[in-house]
């Protein structure tokens, strides 16, 4: 793993590859995507099977056979060992609840001369959900999903995973019967992405597609928004975390691996001014891989993507981690609430020593989904607001016009709008 200090001449060269860790080479599938998506645009669920077929490894008979049937849902959950369904629906109340503090309101303001100007928030109609299925499930990925959809008031849900040779995730299926899902189809990748944006004949056209998913996912919502709304445009999974002297060496290398277990292609990334506890929370990583069943796949992110920085104080420390802008971001310090003020990009910030990340993806409350690559610096995690769109409302009373038409009038006859300016006047008294 790798060890920099801030002090060392080439240190600058490091940190800037450290920054391009979420660059993806979308150019290079680009094509492929492009024609995946006018495939499924114009032939529709006989791309998909062709597409399912190939990547999936499994026949598709019929258009039927793309869908999940609600009864296996049903099946799954009831099938579930009891302390695990208890799990999965304490995690759905804590997620719930936290999704609902975040649901903007409808407001009017009436003002004294008779002008009414409001909010008006609606639900979309149909929101399209992706969760991903290759080199693991993830029912905690539904479930972050879904919820804020079902907050949000979304009346029709869709969702697409991939099925590598027909089969599906026992949990992820009873998520789906938590979560109350009616449509979800067995499509992955960018052809699920093709066929909610542009709807087929089995799957509908949605409003929004949220959801993570590999670079050939990432680039289909890159190219069908517009379309469509999407969330975001999400790379690999990363974690940064900031450290002092008094933080657990033996803890903080398992919250790195619980990144880099994820994907080669994931980061991981500890900051702290103590050099001792840099040196062992190294040697603690190296102990850790050993005991971990997706090892080859840690090992490989730790060495290629994973860093541990030197700094020469705690202030350096915590402005290299707002340029980092990490999708999780654990503060392991004895005071941690003391750094929460400084910090300015971050997807999650987990705070103090019994916080760690995974605690976030799967039962804390707040949603996993999560801006990856740099683009916590202007992105926010998936919530309530990507289900929701808001109208403005104005009422103008002929006090209001009289007081403020003129200079409305004004403003149109300056821009050269002879229309705009007329519409104006004719409501104004003369």
């Amino acid at each position: 793993m790798l060890l920099l200090k801030t002090d060392t001449p080439n240190f600058n060269a490091h940190f800037e590859e450290l920054l391009r860790r979420g660059h993806m080479d979308m150019d290079n599938v680009s094509q492929i995507v492009s024609t995946i998506l006018t495939e499924i645009k114009t032939q529709g669920n006989g791309a998909l099977k062709v597409h399912v077929e190939k990547f999936d490894q499994w026949h598709v008979e019929n258009d039927t056979a793309l869908e999940v049937c609600t009864t296996q849902m049903k099946k799954a959950y009831d099938a579930l060992d009891v302390k695990l369904r208890d799990a999965l629906e304490l995690a759905y109340k804590r997620i719930y609840a936290y999704h609902e503090k975040l649901m903007p309101k409808s407001w009017l303001d009436f003002e004294d001369n008779g002008t009414v100007l409001g909010q008006k928030v609606t639900p979309v109609d149909r929101a399209g959900l992706y969760i991903p299925g290759g080199k693991a499930a993830y029912p905690s990925s539904l479930l972050m999903n879904a919820i804020p959809a079902l907050v949000a008031g979304v009346k029709e849900i869709v969702v697409c995973t991939p099925a590598p040779h027909n089969e599906l995730n026992p949990l992820l299926l009873a998520a789906m019967h938590l979560c109350g899902i009616k449509r979800a189809f067995k499509v992955g990748g960018a052809s699920a992405i093709g066929a909610m944006a542009y709807g087929t004949q089995s799957i509908p056209k949605v409003d929004v597609i949220t959801g993570p998913g590999n670079i050939f996912v990432a680039t289909a919502k890159k190219l069908v928004f517009g379309d469509v709304n999407i969330d975001m445009i999400a790379g690999p999974s990363e974690i940064g975390i900031l450290a002092d002297e008094s933080a657990n060496p033996h803890f903080l290398a398992i919250d790195l691996l619980s990144q880099a277990e994820h994907d080669e292609m994931a980061s991981s990334i500890l900051i702290t001014p103590s050099l001792e506890l840099a040196l062992k929370t190294r040697k603690e990583v190296y102990v850790w891989l050993e005991t971990l069943d997706r090892k080859a796949i840690a090992e490989v992110s730790i060495k290629e993507r994973g860093a541990i920085i030197v700094t020469q104080s705690m202030d350096e420390a915590v402005d290299l981690m707002n340029q980092i802008a990490p999708e999780h971001l654990e503060i392991v310090t004895e005071h941690p609430f003391d750094l929460l003020p400084r910090i300015r990009h971050a997807g999650a910030i987990f705070m103090g020593t019994y916080t760690p990340e995974p605690i976030g993806d799967y039962i804390a409350g707040p949603n996993h989904t999560l801006p990856t690559g740099g683009t916590a610096k202007f992105y926010s995690p998936l919530g309530v607001e990507n289900f929701l769109k808001r109208s403005s409302i104005i009422s103008m009373s002929k006090q209001g016009m009289d007081e403020i038409g003129e200079a409305c009038a004004l403003l149109a006859h300056t821009e050269g709008l002879s229309a705009h300016e007329a519409s104006v006047r004719v409501r104004l008294d003369k």
